[in-house]
This record gives structure tokens, C-alpha cells and sequence, in this order.
């Protein structure tokens, strides 16, 4: 039977144990509290998840560890301090339930416990934000990858270019070897030579110097014919690094954002449509390694624009959808080959489009667009007016009733109606979660 230890290192001054226990008893909480904050962010200027972590806060109600108490009633005896109004024999009347609450901190949520509050990293964030949520189609058809060839260790060898060289290896073998040998140092020959130099400027020696001076000269010269003969450092020494080519795949994925930006496209329209690409290139970011994101943005004309111009500049116009589409099918030739690159598509818009044009939208979806995608979605803004269209999906404009025939025609093309930001997160979750095969 085979044990695996874990021995990584745990967070500076925390237990990851002690952590991973405690997200876990807190987790419908933490939940709740990751929810509510995805709402209340905003794709535009790049705001996302921070690399350091999202500070999330949530009631101390219930975080305890689980304590024994008396309940009421029953006789108990207890040793109570002395006091100056009573004496042995007494009788204290029991104190009345429900006294005193007074020093806590109010919450939002009404209850009167103190809030907690800490850092969930990263990962720790998306992944409780997407619990549950698979990528579509991830076991039929598995992730585009891309192969390249790269380079990896694989240990040492004695010969070598100079830039492969092992230094650390090399002179640990060359200190081994001298060692071994015995190789006079630089320190004893230096000392030697100190002291013929020092007999030598002697005037008049005594034949015991002249002795001396002559064993010291031998001595010397058998030094420094040892230190020739082992070098500090011989060909025997030199190790170098030795690398062998191998396979790497990246996976990648590219999101188009498509948004109709006519004048019927106003700032509330705009902003449930930020939420919904956020979570889209959150999610994504967490299946592949790379992740790319293109802006169309569109009235009776689409272009490709930066995030800053997608979001805030406005435009004038009528709006004729298909240029969108279009133009995502161009940058996709130019640009994402789709043996290369898992697409993805998600276009909002108010639902308007021009004549005849949602026609020739439904054409180009499922004919260009759709064969080359993994998955796309559409997400048609309503008035709050309108919520019972949200429930009634036969009723819509042209655009929509067309868009309803690609859906019964492409298992991964979804579509959806919001009203307000309460819903983007549920019919994202509704996209995403795993389908139920028959």
C-alpha cells in the first residue's frame, strides 16, 4: 500500500490544514460573500481578481468551535466571591434570561455578532465561484493544444560547451580531488617563501641557517612542483548541464466580446454586459494557460477596439448585427486559427437589429461561426418592464426568434434575457453547469 506525504511548505505563519478546514465549515458563508462580490465587479480597466487575493468578509455567527453549556433549571452549587450585602444561608435570586446584548457590533444581515474578515487567495476565490461549473464539451471534445519544443534537465556530463557549465559541480569535484592528493596551498607556499626570503637577506648565515635555508629551498621546490603537477582545476573536474529536447503543450483560448454600442445601448445596458463578460474571461483563465480577449463593438459598422474604448466611448448609428459577426470571422482567419485556439463567443445587445439583417445573423452563426467555436452565448438586455419575457422565450424581437432556431440546431450555443444584475450570475452558472447525457 502506498502513503503520499505532503510535504510543501505552508503559507508564511498560517497552517494550510487549519485553513482548508475552515474554508470548508464557513463555505456556504464564504459563498454567499463570493457571489455578492462578482456582482458588484467590473470588467472595464481590467478589474478582476487580484493576484494577491480578494478580501472577503462574513459573520463570526457560527466560525466557534462547538461548546458545552448548563441549561436552565436544576441545582447546582457554586463558590461565589465575598461580597458586603450577603451572607452564608442567603438566597440569590436567578438572573433573568435575555439581559444585556449591549457592545456587540450591528451587521448588515441583522444579526448581532462581530463580522470576520480575510483574504481568499486567488485560486481559493475562483475556485469557489465556479464550483460546479465544467467548460462544454470538455470530455467529448478535449482542449485544443497547441505543441512546442522546448528543453529540459537532464543531469550532468563531462563534456560540454563553456555556457553549459556546471560550476558548483565542477569545483566541488576539483576541492575533492585536491584534498585527496594532498595539493600544497597557497597559504603554506607563501609562508615558506616569507621564510627564504627572510634567510636570505642575512648578511652572514651560521652554518645551522645555512642548514635551514637549504631545506627550506628543497621544501619549497617540491611545493611548487606538487602544485603543477595538481592543478586546481583538471579537465577531470568539469561537469557540464545537459538538456534534451522535448514536447510542450500549451492550451489557449481567445473570448470574443461582441456589444452592440447604438444609441438604444445605454449605461445600464452596458454595465450587465461587463458583468457577464467578466465572469466568461474569469472562468476561462482557470481551464487554459493562455487566454486572449477581443473587443467588437458595433452600431450599423463593427471594429475592433481596445477595453477603454469597448466600455466608454460613445458612438451614433443604426445597428445591423451581422458586422459584429463578421468581423469576429475575419479576426479569426487573421489571427486564431481554430487548430490552434479554443474560441469563444459572447455578444450582448438590446435585441434591435436592422430589416432583414437577423436573417443573415442566423446564417453566419451556424454556417462560419459556430463550426469553429467551442461555445457561445448571447445575452439580450431587457427593460425591468419586460421581466415576464424572461419567462415567455417565444415572444422577442426578429433577432431573438432567430437566434431560437440556431439554439434547437448547436448544442453549445445558449441564449438568455436579463434584466438586472442578479441575473447575470445565475444564467451563467445555468450555461456552464454540466449536462446530463441520456
Amino acid at each position: 500500500m502506498h502513503h503520499f506525504i505532503d510535504r510543501r511548505a505552508n503559507p508564511k505563519g498560517k497552517s494550510l490544514g487549519n485553513r482548508q478546514r475552515f474554508l470548508r465549515r464557513a463555505r456556504e458563508n464564504i459563498k454567499e460573500r463570493v457571489d455578492r462580490s462578482v456582482r458588484e465587479k467590473s470588467i472595464g480597466k481590467g478589474e478582476s481578481v487580484p493576484e494577491n487575493g480578494e478580501k472577503i468578509t462574513i459573520p463570526a455567527k457560527g466560525l466557534k468551535e462547538p461548546r458545552l453549556y448548563h441549561g436552565p433549571g436544576g441545582n447546582r452549587r457554586h463558590v461565589l466571591p465575598g461580597n458586603k450585602e450577603f451572607v452564608v444561608g442567603d438566597t440569590i435570586d436567578r438572573p433573568q434570561g435575555g439581559a444585556g446584548q449591549g457592545g456587540r457590533k450591528a451587521s448588515e444581515d441583522g444579526e448581532g455578532d462581530d463580522e470576520f474578515s480575510f483574504t481568499l487567495t486567488r485560486d481559493e476565490y475562483l475556485e469557489i465561484l465556479f464550483d460546479g461549473l465544467e467548460l462544454p464539451d470538455l470530455v467529448e471534445k478535449a482542449t485544443v493544444e497547441t505543441e512546442t519544443i522546448g528543453t529540459r534537465r537532464a543531469g550532468l556530463t563531462t563534456a560540454g560547451t563553456p555556457n553549459n557549465l556546471n560550476l558548483v559541480r565542477t569545483m566541488r569535484n576539483s576541492l575533492g580531488r585536491r584534498i585527496a592528493l594532498q595539493r600544497p596551498s597557497t597559504k603554506s607556499q607563501r609562508e615558506l617563501e616569507a621564510q627564504v626570503a627572510e634567510l636570505e637577506e642575512l648578511d652572514a648565515r651560521s652554518p645551522s641557517q645555512e642548514d635551514l635555508l637549504a631545506e627550506l629551498k628543497l621544501k619549497l621546490d617540491g611545493i611548487r612542483r606538487k602544485r603543477r603537477v595538481v592543478g586546481y582545476i583538471d579537465p577531470l573536474d568539469l561537469r557540464y548541464d545537459t538538456f534534451v529536447p522535448e514536447k510542450i503543450r500549451n492550451s489557449r483560448a481567445v473570448v470574443f466580446c461582441l456589444m452592440d454600442v447604438s444609441g438604444s445601448m445605454q449605461e445600464r445596458e452596458k454595465d450587465l454586459a461587463k458583468r457577464f463578460f467578466l465572469l466568461l474571461h474569469l472562468f476561462l483563465t482557470r481551464g487554459y494557460e493562455h487566454t486572449e480577449i477581443v473587443f467588437v463593438r458595433h452600431t450599423h459598422y463593427a471594429q475592433e477596439v481596445d477595453e477603454e474604448t469597448f466600455f466608454y466611448a460613445r458612438e451614433t448609428g443604426g445597428t445591423i448585427v451581422s458586422t459584429a459577426l463578421e468581423k469576429m470571422k475575419e479576426i479569426i482567419d487573421e489571427r486564431y486559427p481554430p487548430d490552434e485556439w479554443n474560441i469563444y463567443g459572447a455578444q450582448a445587445s438590446d435585441g434591435e437589429n436592422f430589416g432583414n439583417d437577423s436573417v443573415r445573423c442566423r446564417k453566419i452563426l451556424t454556417e462560419q461561426l459556430l463550426p469553429v467555436c467551442q461555445f457561445y452565448a448571447y445575452v439580450e438586455i431587457v427593460e425591468e418592464s419586460a421581466q415576464m419575457l424572461l419567462d415567455n422565450n417565444e415572444a422577442g424581437e426578429d433577432l431573438w426568434q432567430n437566434y431560437r432556431q440556431v439554439k434547437g440546431e448547436v448544442a453549445h450555443f445558449e441564449m438568455q434575457r436579463v434584466s438586472e444584475p442578479g441575473h447575470i450570475y445565475p444564467i451563467f452558472r445555468e450555461f456552464f453547469l454540466p449536462k446530463v447525457k441520456g
